[in-house]
């Protein structure tokens, strides 16, 4: 799609109409959880056990919607009492904030504690309902979260509230379930917030249903200190690795030069919250949750808890937002006590810093690799034979990994690459062992090691199951043939597939069989049966053209769109004429 079809045309949504999907995701959060039900007639998920609220305060929290799980999703015991959604990036309406607290109120509560993020609108409609539940004689109170660091020079509207809104949910909810007064929760909950800060990076805009994305922002570049709604941030640039953003990201929330830092220094704890914003993949998440434990370690910070996941997104904006709040004792106390909200993480209440994470293995047999060997008269032979194959490979990178698009992940030229250049460094620093039968154990162990997925396996397995076959007395053209025919029976035993289902097998099979003449064949006709096993391999290789693919990746594509050999196949072909060729030199 262009940049101009983009613009002209909004970005799909797995919804049944824009009008309606804020109400379907209510009653879907709901419906999944025994613990919520929904206000009638109102945006609002409430406790199921609202009668636990009696002669205890209430917390009520909400905002636009497009933030799940923000808010509903942390209503439950020890965190929100309720929570008010509005439309799409919208305020709430006062009404609906009101009857909110009329509930809360009239299940028993002693009082109702607002936890408002820092937005005009957010500001000015649950104020509104709060001075009307006021008139209604309700003891109610309001905390506005403001916590973005983004700015050096606030405006007047002042900092915005972003993710550090839910800690305050958890804090605040574990002081209203232990039977805190009103005062004595927004007393402690406001000095926490003194030592929260929050800054997020985009790589990508996010669109409300039935609209266009919210902001332009060219590949390859991502912004910095944008807001969940995709409000402007505090500048662009080239998108970096996840360290250096991470570090970009430290530094400006902790730069004492920014009216908006957070002061932070070294022997502080944290608590750190790496928010997902929408589209990052957990690989990604996990990347970045790495690089700020390291970042804040390095500065002597100890990181005494961290949440990874998603907790207040701005729908499917891909970008990733980092909140600190600095904690004491009773501040991880609080944190660390139990909740039965829904998108509240399991979080493990041993300090992350410190804790010892490796876990060194048992002691096991020196890896065949790992040996020393002594030559033998087959060496330089097999020597020669190996760097022919891994030179070969290299050669052929890219157009397996072509191959490989067309039904696959792209990546089989670079699996054979990553195995050959494995094999080359070994031979650099050992001498290849006299004995055929250890040397195809040392590159079984090779391949496992270097090569990984399903191939490394494949080909381990052959290799392992060939190696028994063949010795240093036992090398003839013979044990040859019988080593091949073991290693692909090995193959397909464990790996399901035969001939015919469009994978290796269909260039390995073929040529085994044409080699298991060298049993019969008198020694000056074995290279002519060599050469005969290559051409079936090519020529099976090149029948997976017509093949429907019944194991394997390619097995879960359409059979009309994968039209090319299989690149494993061909990859086999590609070993044997290898070693073909290599032996023809030597004739």
């Amino acid at each position: 799609m262009t940049r101009t079809e983009m613009k002209e045309n909004p970005k799909k949504k797995l919804i049944n109409s824009a009008d309606n999907c804020v109400d379907e995701a209510l009653c879907g959060l709901v419906r999944a959880s025994g613990a919520l039900s929904l206000l009638k007639g109102h945006r609002v998920v409430l406790r199921s056990d609202l009668g636990n609220l009696r002669g205890k305060v209430a917390l009520l929290s909400g905002g636009g919607s497009g933030h799940e799980p923000a808010h509903g999703g942390y209503v439950g015991a020890g965190m929100l009492s309720a929570a008010v959604a509005g439309g799409v990036f919208a305020s709430p309406p006062p009404a609906s904030i009101l009857a909110a607290i009329l509930s809360l109120h009239n299940a028993g509560a002693s009082g109702v504690l607002l936890i408002v993020k820092n937005y005009t609108g957010d500001r000015l409609n649950f104020g509104l309902a709060a001075e009307q539940a006021r008139n209604h004689g309700v003891a109610v109170d309001m905390v506005i979260v403001a916590e973005d660091c983004a700015f050096d020079q606030p405006s007047k509207a002042g900092r915005r509230g972003l993710c550090g809104t839910i800690f305050i949910h958890k804090l605040a909810g574990a002081l209203a379930e232990e039977g805190c007064s009103l005062d004595e929760i927004v007393s402690q909950v406001t000095e926490v917030l003194k030592g929260i800060g929050t800054l997020g990076v985009s790589l990508s805009p996010c669109s409300v249903p039935g609209c266009l994305p919210s902001f332009d922002l060219p590949p390859g570049d991502m912004e910095l200190g944008l807001g969940i709604h995709g409000e402007a941030g505090i500048r662009r640039s080239k998108v970096a690795s996840a360290d250096k953003v991470v570090k970009t990201m430290i530094d400006h929330m902790t730069n004492p030069d920014s009216q908006s830092h957070l002061p932070l220094k070294s022997g502080d704890s944290v608590v750190v919250c790496v928010n997902n914003l929408g589209a990052l993949s957990c690989l990604e998440m996990a990347v970045v949750t790495r690089a700020a434990i390291i970042c804040l370690e390095s500065r002597g910070v100890e990181v005494a808890r961290v949440m990874s996941g998603s907790f207040m997104t701005s729908l499917e904006m891909a970008g990733v937002s980092l909140t600190l709040m600095k904690a004491n004792q009773e501040t991880l106390r609080l944190f660390d006590t139990k909740t039965s909200a829904p998108a509240w993480p399991t979080v493990s209440s041993v300090c992350v810093s410190g804790r010892s994470y490796i876990t060194n293995p048992e002691a096991t047999s020196t890896p065949p690799q790992a040996d020393t060997h002594s030559e033998g008269p087959l060496s330089p032979l097999m020597r020669q034979v190996l760097g022919r194959i891994c030179s070969t490979l290299l050669e052929k990178q890219e157009e397996l990994n072509s191959l490989d698009r067309a039904a696959g992940d792209g990546d089989c030229g670079n699996t054979h690459a990553q195995a050959a250049r494995a094999i080359q460094e070994w031979l650099q620093d050992h001498v290849v062992p006299g004995c055929p039968g250890k040397l195809l154990s040392v590159l079984a162990g090779l391949v496992q090691e270097k090569m990984g997925g399903s191939s490394g396996a494949l080909y381990s397995l052959f290799l392992t199951a060939a190696a028994g076959h063949v010795s240093e007395a036992r090398a003839d053209a013979a044990a040859w043939a019988s080593a091949m025919h073991a290693g692909t029976q090995a193959m397909k035993r464990y790996g399901g597939a035969d001939t015919g289902d469009r994978t290796m097998l269909d260039a390995l099979c073929p040529a085994v069989d044409e080699l298991r003449k060298l049993t019969a064949a008198a020694p000056g006709g074995q290279l002519a049966v060599l050469q005969a096993a290559v051409q079936k391999a090519t020529s099976g290789a090149e029948s997976t053209r017509d093949l429907t693919a019944r194991a394997g990746r390619a097995s879960y594509i359409a059979a009309e769109r994968v039209t090319l050999p299989d690149p494993g196949a061909v990859a086999v072909a590609t070993i044997l004429k290898a070693v073909l060729e290599s032996l023809e030199g030597q004739k």
